[in-house]
């Protein structure tokens, strides 16, 4: 077995530490330790060392998406986000026929057992297409349609391995059936709804135990109509997506509910193909989308997904919405790889857990992202 070391200031056990040594092997952190300098041959990190990202909620980046349903599309995406930090992720879909869905879960499977070189897919989040037409936002309304059991008993069967996630609006026929039937395999997320307060609550107590973009999609948050945004502030367990873009929630906004619900609140991309790509026009399913000034829009100017990265998603709850680092950083580890059900190895700086880790500069930028222990190459 051959052991490497990584020596720096680094987040363990919910706090910022100078002089750590992180000691690698066989894919595994196998030791976390103070020590005064780094011995022969470690590797000095130039920044912070954090856990690698988790991103719960990502479609696609460097000009692919998870719905294209290839093999390479699969790819670029996860070794693109793994150069912007994120290490692992779940595979995110988009309303669609039953054929491109099928086609896309395919794809998925076939990608996470061949084994990754870039993210590691942990899970698949299905977005729609059982969700409300009133609150589509971009995605197709042409594809969305009630809920059917036996179509996503077919998709489970394609990825029985992975951690599934479905978005779901609970005001949609069949909806509680689907939740009450596969609440123990799926993890249900409230989402592109126009269901209220009571609605929303009623489907927590059904099983669902997520938000999908809390805010965007949904009915917001009045004094006399809590809505569906009420329904996630005032529960006690369910878990809660921000897209911290400065676009899609204002930064007082994230603030709030950063500090409102910190151990609940995993922050996502949404990523689209346009992710890491330049300004122009690009495909979203049946819609082309138009990026510019940092957000990605229909033509009526609908915002459709994000061009976000992990990494800018940190650097914006600390720079835009003011949070301290060692606040922001458990929002895009510990609490999306709790929702993803990798907790016990992903998502902290500890022994046993994968040698997924980050070295973030002052600036916010990627100096290194090792995954499982091996240093991505650029």
């Amino acid at each position: 077995m051959s052991y490497h070391s990584i020596f720096g200031r680094a987040f363990v056990a919910g706090e910022l530490r100078d002089g750590v040594l992180i000691t690698i092997a066989d894919q595994q952190i196998i030791d976390v330790r103070d020590a005064v300098h780094a011995p022969s041959g470690s590797y000095v990190a130039d920044g912070v060392i954090v856990p690698g990202f988790v991103d719960v909620h990502v479609h696609g980046g460097a000009g692919a998406d998870f719905m294209d349903g290839s093999r390479d599309a699969v790819a670029a995406v996860t070794r693109f986000h793994a150069g912007e930090g994120t290490t692992s992720l779940a595979a995110t879909t988009l309303s669609a026929s039953r054929e491109h869905l099928h086609q896309a879960v395919s794809a998925i499977a076939r990608a996470s057992r061949a084994g990754a070189t870039g993210a590691q897919i942990c899970g698949v989040h299905l977005e729609g297409p059982y969700i409300s037409i009133a609150r589509a936002g971009a995605q197709d309304v042409a594809s969305i349609r009630p809920a059917d059991i036996f179509e996503l008993s077919a998709l489970l069967a394609e990825a029985p391995h992975l951690r599934w996630m479905m978005t779901v609006a609970p005001e949609i026929d069949g909806v509680r059936a689907l939740i009450e039937h596969f609440r123990d395999r799926i993890l249900f997320s409230i989402g592109h709804t126009a269901a209220d307060y009571a609605g929303c609550v009623a489907a927590l107590e059904w099983g669902a135990s997520h938000f999908t973009h809390l805010f965007n999609a949904m009915t917001g948050l009045d004094h006399r109509r809590p809505g569906a945004v009420g329904a996630a502030l005032t529960s006690i367990e369910a878990t809660a997506e921000l897209i911290a873009d400065g676009v899609h929630v204002h930064p007082a906004v994230l603030r709030m509910v950063a500090l409102t619900m910190p151990h609940r609140v995993a922050l996502i991309t949404d990523a689209v193909r346009a992710c890491g790509m330049p300004d122009g026009k690009y495909k979203l399913y049946e819609h082309e989308i138009t990026v510019a000034d940092g957000a990605a829009r229909l033509n009526d100017g609908t915002l459709a997904g994000s061009v976000l990265t992990m990494r800018q998603a940190v650097q914006n709850m600390v720079e835009l919405a003011g949070l301290p680092l060692e606040l922001v950083i458990p929002l895009a580890t510990e609490v999306p790889a709790r929702i993803l059900g990798v907790a016990d190895r992903k998502g902290k700086i500890a022994p046993g857990y994968d040698a997924d880790l980050v070295v973030l500069t002052e600036r916010f930028e990627v100096s290194a992202t090792y995954l499982r222990g091996a240093m991505l190459s650029s």
